[in-house]
């Protein structure tokens, strides 16, 4: 039981904050993100020696936030029939640049389908390479490099389409 114990702190001491960062990321709540980020301990506190892997820990426990941020959904059904998407987004009244810009490209990547926006996310935020990706969302490697590199061509049009941020850093 001592050796579990110092196991799992170690794995919350060396992943709260990139599980946190990810939660957050999913849902835009910091409070949700901290429940799933709770729950996805607790998941793996209970599953913890199936982990045979210390190495594999970020991906196992990323794959156990992803799977408890789907399971809220099943839980809660929303209607939102009524609301345009776009009206839905939490926009910030800043005049900082590069707050503006960051919010701008989130809501660009919130727009894309899922099946880009995911491993986008999971590279950019998580660190994960496409190897790891791919065995978190169970899909082949190439397919994961492909939707990628489409992620990453859909954000440069969006960039190169919106006049104001073309040149933003340029000088």
């Amino acid at each position: 039981m001592a050796t579990k114990q110092v196991r799992y702190e170690a794995l919350v001491k060396a992943l709260h904050a990139d599980l946190y960062r990810y939660a957050y990321w999913l849902c835009h709540d910091k409070h949700v993100a901290e429940d799933l980020v709770q729950e996805t301990f607790l998941r793996a506190w209970r599953a913890l020696d199936s982990l045979k892997d210390e190495k594999a820990a970020k991906s196992w426990l990323i794959t156990i936030l992803r799977r408890e941020n789907a399971r809220r959904f099943e839980r809660k059904r929303f209607d939102m029939s009524e609301y345009e998407e776009a009206t839905i987004t939490d926009v910030k009244a800043t005049s900082n640049e590069q707050e503006i810009e960051n919010q701008w490209l989130r809501e660009k990547i919130a727009q894309m389908p899922e099946e880009y926006r995911e491993p986008l996310v999971l590279q950019v935020i998580g660190g994960f390479s496409g190897e790891e990706i791919a065995k978190m969302l169970s899909l082949n490697k190439n397919t994961v490099m492909t939707r990628l590199f489409r992620a990453r061509n859909q954000l440069k049009e969006a960039v190169d389409s919106e006049p104001k941020l073309r040149g933003l850093h340029n000088g």
